[in-house]
């Protein structure tokens, strides 16, 4: 927490850029910045002094309850932030309300594991992929503008009471609740496989009392990311409080960011990881409340347990199209020019119409694809693989996940653009700062959970080695369903790192990448919605692909294998003591029943 908010102290001299012309600029775009003029903004802040003098004035007025005052207003700073966060939890607790009604995506596997026929599932999720894909700014444009605007039905700007909340909730609520439905989704036929769920079906307990203790068996694993999302959903909502006017902390820090009003994105920045502190802290002590008995004796069974591959045609069918796409584009010129041409709709000339400038959407989505697919494909894999490494030691990466989880990464794009500078691979360094938190806050809940498991105590009773067990038993159990997690993810990233190019973090317009194509062509919505609808249809057909192809990522089931005569247990050479869930004699090891096993 030092460290950040000691770096975001140095934000202005990392810019390299003259705090004093910042300051003024964000006080009146109209003043002329003469050298006395800058020099007064000097006097006036103390600029002269140096970081470690206004960190210090700041750190010591803060243990008196004085944040300072502004750089740009003037006003006192602790009272507008103690007022955005609290519009912002406002926001956050609809924003939840949506999300978990939006997870009952996952309804027909609760009915169909209730009743024991959840084999007869088929491939599905294509709606809940499509939604988990769409960016949050678009949504937030096309609600207020049908709803708020065209329709009437609710307001579409301000922050005046519970009427004014239901818009942005929903277009917070939606994307959230999709990928929370789609976790969810991926641990119920686990739990429904578990011997107490069999044991309830033989006695006839009600269908309905089942599926709640499935959920109830699933949530723990689900805490960590959801307390993740909460402080997602209180700092990271500013494109959604900038189109509703909503006077919140995430787009109060974004304009002190900007400004470099030093105080005011200090103390909001304080806030924000103060708060994730909380929402981890309370994530945690939930899942001990809910299991921990059984952490305690290792009673519990693995929620990923092997199974056969899924169906490949959906992600052969989406793959397919989505290349057809990018292909028939990509001889079309996405750069030139036709202002005769502006907002052409579809045509056998321009299959997608054409923008404000005339530009071909389906070339200019076609040649965005290369670059946009290309970087968050690299951006997911290193967030994969470092989410995996920290994930397995909690006691270091849980304080971490917390303190990363709380910067939004249009900050963090700052920050990384002030001590890299601005060029292609800053989005890319700064959303893989902080895209590998939620992997990482699941590889340790996954882990927890499975090293309590009775399979995994029988393997160890074997004889099996540490190096064993994290090789034969943890990492195959963890790996693909934090694999599956960090597909389902794949095109949120694609649309941070284009957001954070389209604040000048990245690339610059003209060039095709698709965050840029949304957010050019979002202000022509209403006269030309075919160049919102084509670009978000086919991140929408990548978000179809990245769920369906993550179903692939399954553990094999795994076959028996005679022992080798030589070697002790665990190591090259002898025998496999673990393999305990398909093993017979794994039964056979005398272990005393634990309390919760006799409860």
């Amino acid at each position: 927490m030092a460290a950040l908010v000691g770096a975001i102290g140095l934000l202005p001299w990392l810019s390299r850029t003259d705090p004093a012309l910042t300051v003024l600029k964000a006080r009146s775009a109209d003043r002329d910045p003469t050298p006395e003029t800058l020099r007064a903004v000097r006097d006036q802040l103390g600029l002269d002094d140096g970081p470690p003098a206004l960190l210090g004035r700041w750190l010591g007025g803060l243990l008196h309850g004085d944040a300072g005052t502004s750089w740009v207003s003037g006003t006192q700073v602790l009272p507008g932030v103690v007022q955005a966060l609290g519009a912002s939890l406002l926001l956050m607790a609809g924003a939840l309300v949506v999300a978990a009604g939006t997870a009952a995506v996952c309804a027909r596997t609760l009915r169909l594991g209730s009743r024991r026929r959840l084999g007869t599932r088929g491939p599905g999720g294509t709606a809940t992929a499509v939604l988990a894909a769409l960016p949050e700014f678009l949504v937030a444009s096309v609600l207020a503008s049908v709803i708020g605007v065209q329709l009437g039905w609710l307001p579409a700007l301000g922050w005046y009471g519970p009427q004014w909340m239901v818009l942005p909730s929903l277009a917070l609520g939606l994307p959230a609740g999709a990928v929370l439905g789609r976790m969810l989704d991926d641990l119920l036929p686990g739990a429904f496989a578990e011997p107490w769920a069999l044991a309830a079906a033989a006695r006839g307990v009600p269908p309905k009392s089942v599926a709640r203790q499935a959920v109830r068996r699933c949530v723990p694993a689900l805490l960590p990311n959801l307390g993740l999302f909460v402080v997602g959903l209180t700092g990271g909502s500013v494109a959604v409080e900038q189109i509703f006017d909503i006077p919140g902390l995430g787009r109060l820090t974004l304009q002190a960011a900007l400004a470099q009003d030093l105080p005011v994105l200090q103390t909001g920045t304080l806030a924000l990881v103060l708060l994730a502190a909380a929402a981890g802290l309370l994530a945690r002590l939930t899942a001990r409340l809910l299991i921990g008995p059984a952490l305690r004796d290792g009673a519990l069974h693995s929620l990923h347990p092997p199974g056969p591959p899924a169906p490949r045609t959906l992600p052969l069918l989406y793959g397919a199209l989505l290349a057809a796409v990018i292909g028939f584009g990509l001889p079309r010129d996405a750069l030139a020019l036709d202002a005769l041409g502006r907002l052409q709709a579809p045509s056998p000339a321009h299959p997608f119409g054409t923008d404000a400038l005339g530009r071909d959407v389906l070339a200019r989505v076609s040649h965005g694809a290369l670059t946009t697919l290309g970087t968050a494909l690299a951006v997911s894999a290193a967030a994969l693989a470092v989410g995996l490494l920290l994930g397995l030691l909690p006691r270091l990466s849980g304080p971490l996940v917390d303190l990363v989880s709380a910067v939004p990464p249009v900050l963090a794009g700052l920050l990384v653009a002030g001590v890299a500078g601005s060029g292609p691979w800053t989005p890319a360094f700064a959303v893989g700062v902080v895209a590998w938190a939620p992997l990482a806050a699941h590889t340790s809940s996954l882990l927890r959970q499975e090293r309590a498991t009775t399979h995994l105590a029988a393997t160890r009773a074997l004889g099996a080695g540490r190096r064993y067990l994290l090789w034969h038993e943890l990492l195959p159990a963890v790996l693909p369903p934090v694999a599956r997690h960090a597909l389902i993810r794949l095109p949120g990233i694609a649309l941070s790192l284009a957001a954070l190019g389209f604040l000048g973090l990245g690339a610059q317009p003209p060039s095709p990448e698709w965050g840029l194509l949304l957010a050019e062509n979002q202000p022509y919505a209403e006269r030309a919605p075919w160049a919102v609808l084509f670009p978000a249809a086919v991140l929408a057909l990548l978000g179809a692909l990245a769920v369906t192809a993550a179903g692939g990522v399954r553990l094999p089931r795994r076959r028996e294998r005679p022992e080798s005569p030589a070697g002790p247990p665990g190591e090259p050479g002898g025998s496999a003591p673990g393999r305990g869930r398909n093993r017979p004699d794994a039964l056979l090891v005398p272990v005393s029943p634990s309390p919760t096993e006799e409860r």
